[in-house]
């Protein structure tokens, strides 16, 4: 750093205050009782300002106007002592105030305190001097003070102090910061304004005065500073810092805040920070070495490791002494200083060990690298002497002389080669062993040979860049700055105070190499970097050029396989002896699409047949027709169907097909006119074919099926005699008709059938048809398993009707299974259970829609007589979804409302034993109280009847639904859940169900009764119907004396018939169950003529008529099997 005057001035009094207008154009200051404004740029006064009466000792510049926006008024505070100085801050959120007793007051903006500083001189160093740093960069607001304790302190806004204090050896007056908070000037007692880093070290003087210095501050944005001392005086100083840097290589290093050394990395973009905490005067780096000069010392660093990338430094040793040099290089085991025309070398332990003394004042020192120890020196002269030095040898030894003073030198990686700039800037490269000059050019300040390419060189000058290969000639591009180095594609530039790497593509040198043919050189200058389409441009000129080697390297920098392909077969046929070049360069040229010149080149080589084969795959159709040979059909044949391959691609797929059925490539037209719609002419083509052709005809069908022409399909199945075929398509169009009358011309298929039909019924929920079709294709297994899934998943979701009715569907198919001998007892066993949980699921679905809907469809009587049933009919294991509790509460809840007390009372005492849900918890409880004062006893009413024995039973009946006395078994309506007046009997043995059937049909007359039954048969039900009869009184009825047993029997007594009470049986009385064969006929003979009572055929339930008629309107079938009313019977 050196400051340089500007402009000088003298005043007739003390200069107390000095202050500059934002812009920086002028310059007011405080002299006496007289304001000066001064011009900056060349100190002109240019007007004095009176009007004050007493000595003015502060000025300053308004930013944005006199008081504060929001004041009206000046506000006013006590101090409790003399204010020096004051600074606020740069949010201007707070002010400091400097006292005489040596007190720091900080205070808001409304004058409140808020931090005390008390310093340890107290008034015997009162503040002089404080101002916040306006860096912006700061985390913190940093306050400088200056005391007349002759110390400089910093301090954070909350009062903490910032590191210790400094000591300056005199009085300061002033203290301000410069260029944005990166330095300190002071001023004061010692008559000089010196330069501080802003933590406190001192950097050297701005300026020496004959007095005092009162006042300093730096010009806004700018590099001056302007001094006023106690006899008048100003002064106006520019402040140039000079660049102390030093670069060896990729690794540069330079100073920074004047007291720190930074170390970057040009390649890896790393850097490394060494703070010295003193002024840093020289830096000089080589390998691992690194010399940093202080203003006492010499500090030698070295790195950790010998990592090229490591960027951690150590101390490795410490010359304390003070050394005046004007350049300094470091080496492996030396440093070097050089002073004018004198370079002396120096050990790391201080040591003088050699000494050189020159003829001319140095201007250039290098080393350009060495064993450790014996490094060698490039050294320039000012009269034009080159120099190489080894630290080991005392005698310099003399490379060249010219006539012009040297400013920059370099050495070719070689050692062959010296490039010279001399003082009139021009760039002078030598050959070292015959020291001729091998060419000189113009406008250079610096030059740096290519570390990796002999040849090449750059130099810069005049805002250029020159780059040079060998003779040819330079290749210029803008740059701004000094080349100081030339690494591959790199080029370091040092511009202003920094230094950067510049990836420069060698593109042109390359191409100087490529226009004489020189390909070899031309890669080597490629890799020194070149952009993807100069690796491309340098492959091709080679592989023209034949230079397959070079070629081959350039392919694989792009990683152009397809090159690559063509280079190693040509590399592969020339070991297998083939010399013809003419047919290697026409392959290459028809690799780059120079496709006439390649077939010249097949032509002149005797190889039509090569370009016949290029034309026809580039579809160039009229081209390949001049190199067809004489009428041969192969190659006639190949080169039509090329042609339809062209015309397919090219979205001209009618004339493919007709260009591929010319040339008998069938398929191919197929699938065109397959994947186009096209059904005319695939079945004209399917027509045309012969039978024995059955992949084309294969194909024809199946594009025919997918283009929904299941006809022309099959027309084309039966064509090839493919009858499985055929049968596949009927059953994927479902064309159920024609795939049955298939199969009964060919039983064979008859699982390919009724398989894929019964499982389409099934997923059409088509059930009774899908077991009907999965018995026939004989899969009994798979249709139980359809229902036995059906009836799960309904049970799973509370669909109780649909699980019966499932259930139902499965026991019938369980009977039908039933028929073979093998599993008949088996079959029959399932058939009773799912025939007894059906009839649990039917009278389930009304207790769970009760409890479950909010609005109930049954009557009381209905859901009371359903809760008995279910309560007498379940199982110890009660089946799935089943729940007692809904059906004790639908009992409690129905016996109570209906008169059945005691039930109630039953029903409720059972619900205790149970888990209760939640929703049911509270109305239980409130059942169970309000039950206990309900009388304890059933209503009459209620009880029902066994129509055989007319015993009155009880509702709740220990032996189940059968009568206490007789056990004769209740035939429940399965609507309404009442005891029906049916009573069940058998045939005496030897009787058969036709002949049963044939004496009841007989009518006999009974002249004492007027009979008006009346029997409607018809395809949905049958219904009997008793009318009212004139005359009750006749003869006693054989049947009725059946009827008789012995009281109190243990036993069941089933009522068998003979073929007597047969005869005088009406067939209007009787019920017929005709159940299909392994089970026998159930025969029930009505007891109340006046009660019609309806049977569905199907199912065989029982129902009242009316009620039946009535669920039939509404379902429109049986409510228990589903038969719709317009289905024939069984």
């Amino acid at each position: 750093m050196r400051a340089v005057l500007t402009w000088r001035d003298k005043a007739e009094h003390c200069i107390n205050d000095i202050a500059f207008k934002p812009d920086g154009t002028q310059l007011i200051l405080a002299a006496g009782s007289r304001l000066l404004v001064y011009d900056t740029s060349d100190g002109t006064l240019l007007q004095p300002l009176k009007g004050h009466k007493d000595t003015v000792y502060c000025v300053a510049y308004a930013k944005d106007g006199l008081w504060s926006p929001e004041q009206k008024s000046v506000s006013k505070h006590k101090s409790s002592s003399k204010i020096i100085c004051c600074s606020w801050t740069n949010d201007g959120q707070y002010l400091a105030l400097g006292m005489f007793n040596g007190i720091i007051s900080i205070r808001n903006k409304n004058g409140e305190e808020k931090v005390k500083i008390e310093r340890p001189g107290g008034s015997l160093s009162p503040i002089w001097s404080i101002c916040w740093n306006p860096s912006r960069e700061e985390r913190n607001d940093i306050l400088a003070v200056a005391d007349w304790g002759q110390k400089v302190s910093f301090y954070q806004l909350s009062g903490k102090q910032i590191g210790k204090d400094r000591a300056l050896n005199f009085d300061p007056c002033c203290i301000s910061y410069f260029t944005k908070g990166e330095y300190i000037l002071l001023g004061g007692s010692d008559k000089q304004v010196s330069l501080f880093t802003k933590d406190g070290v001192r950097l050297g003087t701005v300026g020496e005065q004959n007095s005092w210095v009162w006042t300093c501050q730096a010009k806004p944005d700018s590099n001056y500073v302007v001094v006023g001392c106690q006899d008048g005086t100003i002064s106006f100083y520019q402040l140039i810092f000079s660049t102390v840097h030093g670069l060896y290589k990729d690794r540069y290093a330079y100073r920074d805040s004047m007291t720190d050394v930074i170390v970057q990395h040009l390649i890896t973009e790393q850097k490394v920070r060494i703070k010295c905490k003193e002024l840093v005067k020289k830096i000089a780096i080589y390998r691992n070495r690194l010399a940093i000069q202080l203003p006492e010392k010499i500090l030698i660093y070295e790195l950790y490791s010998e990592d090229l990338s490591d960027m951690h430094y150590r101390v490795k040793e410490k010359i304390i002494k003070k050394f005046e040099c004007n350049l300094l290089v470091v080496c492996a085991n030396h440093i070097i200083l050089c002073q004018e025309k004198r370079l002396q070398c120096l050990s790391f332990s201080g040591v003088k060990e050699r000494e050189w003394q020159m003829e001319s004042l140095i201007r250039y020192i290098k080393v350009i690298g060495g064993p450790p120890g014996r490094e060698g020196l490039l050294v320039g002269l000012k009269n034009g002497q080159i120099l190489k030095i080894f630290v080991d040898n005392l005698f310099a030894i003399v490379l060249l002389k010219q006539a012009t003073a040297v400013r920059c030198l370099d050495m070719s990686a070689s050692r062959k080669k010296l490039a010279v700039v001399d003082e009139n800037d021009t760039c002078l490269v030598y050959d070292i062993d015959t020291k001729e000059l091998l060419f000189q050019e113009p406008n250079a300040n610096s030059v740096a040979w290519n570390t990796q390419c002999e040849d090449m060189l750059c130099f810069s000058g005049g805002g250029y860049l020159n780059i040079k290969a060998s003779t040819f000639p330079v290749h210029r591009q803008k740059l701004q700055g000094f080349v100081v180095g030339y690494n591959g594609s790199k080029i370091f530039c040092l511009h202003v105070f920094s230094i950067s790497a510049v990836e420069v593509p060698q593109s042109a040198p390359m191409y100087q190499y490529l226009d004489r043919k020189l390909f070899k050189e031309a890669y080597q200058i490629a890799c020194l970097g070149v952009t993807d389409t100069d690796w491309r441009e340098l492959a091709m000129e080679a592989l023209e050029g034949l230079d397959f080697e070079t070629a081959k390297k350039a392919f694989i920098r792009v990683q152009d396989l397809r090159y690559l392909e063509l280079i190693s077969s040509i590399e592969e046929r020339k070991k297998r002896g083939e010399t013809n070049n003419d047919l290697f360069l026409a392959d290459v040229f028809s690799y780059q699409g120079k496709f006439h010149e390649a077939a010249k080149l097949y032509k002149r080589s005797g190889h039509e047949n090569l370009a016949l084969e290029m034309y026809t795959d580039l579809c160039m159709f009229e081209y390949a027709k001049d190199f067809l040979g004489s009428g041969d059909p192969k190659e006639t044949k190949m080169l039509i169907t090329k042609q339809a391959d062209w015309a397919r691609n090219i979205k001209e797929p009618k004339a493919a097909v007709e260009m591929y059925i010319s040339a008998g490539e069938h398929v191919k037209a197929i699938e065109i006119c397959g994947d186009h719609g096209w059904v005319d002419m695939l079945i004209d083509i399917a027509r045309k074919l012969d039978k024995a052709e059955r992949e084309p005809l294969l194909l024809c069908a199946t594009y025919l099926k997918k283009l929904d022409s299941p006809g022309y399909a099959a027309e084309t199945y039966l064509k090839m005699g493919d009858l499985k075929s055929l049968v596949q398509l009927h059953v994927e169009t479902q064309r159920w008709a024609e795939a049955f009358a298939l199969g009964e011309k060919h039983p064979e298929f008859k699982d390919d059938i009724y398989v894929p039909y019964a499982q389409w019924l099934a997923e059409n929920d088509r059930f009774e048809e899908a077991q009907k079709a999965f018995h026939k294709a004989g899969r009994q297994r798979e249709a139980v398993q359809v229902l036995e899934q059906l009836t799960n998943n309904a049970v799973a979701e509370s669909r109780f009707n649909d699980a019966a009715y499932y259930y139902w569907m499965l026991s019938m198919q369980c009977l039908d299974i039933a028929q073979d001998p093998a599993q008949k007892d088996t079959m029959l066993g399932k058939f009773y259970h799912f025939q007894r949980l059906a009839e649990l699921y039917h009278g389930y679905h009304a207790i769970h829609r009760h409890t479950e809907d909010p609005f109930s469809v049954h009557r009381p009587e209905t859901l009371f007589n359903i809760s008995r049933f279910l309560l007498h009919s379940l199982p110890k294991d009660t089946p799935s979804g089943i729940s007692k509790v809904k059906i004790l509460f639908t009992l409690a809840k129905q016996s109570k409302a209906l008169g059945a007390y005691r039930l109630a009372r039953h029903a409720y005492d059972k619900l205790r034993g149970l888990y209760i849900p939640a929703r049911f918890q509270k109305s239980i409880e409130l059942g169970t109280l309000t039950i206990r004062a309900k009388p304890f006893h059933d209503s009459e009413e209620l009880v029902p009847l066994c129509y055989r024995c007319s015993t009155n039973n009880p509702l709740l009946n220990n032996l189940g639904n059968v009568c206490i006395n007789c056990r004769q078994p209740f035939i429940f309506s399965a609507s309404s859940y009442d005891v029906l007046h049916l009573v069940e009997f058998y045939l005496e043995e030897g009787i058969t169900d036709e002949e049963a059937i044939s004496l009841i049909d007989l009518e006999v007359l009974r002249p004492k009764r007027d009979d008006r039954q009346l029997e409607i048969a018809n395809n949905s039900s049958q219904i009997l119907r008793l009318v009212e009869t004139k005359d009750s009184i006749g003869d006693e009825d054989p049947f009725t004396a059946k009827l008789s047993f012995e009281q109190g029997g243990s036993e069941f007594v089933p009522v068998v018939v003979s073929r007597l009470v047969l005869r005088s049986m009406s067939r209007r009385d009787v019920l017929i169950k005709r159940w299909p064969p392994p089970l026998r006929w159930q025969y029930f003979r009505s007891l109340l003529p006046d009660a019609s009572i309806t049977m569905c055929p199907s199912c065989f339930q029982m129902f009242h008529s009316e009620d039946y008629e009535l669920l039939v309107l509404q379902h429109g079938c049986c409510p228990y099997c589903r038969r719709c009313k317009d289905d024939p019977g069984p």
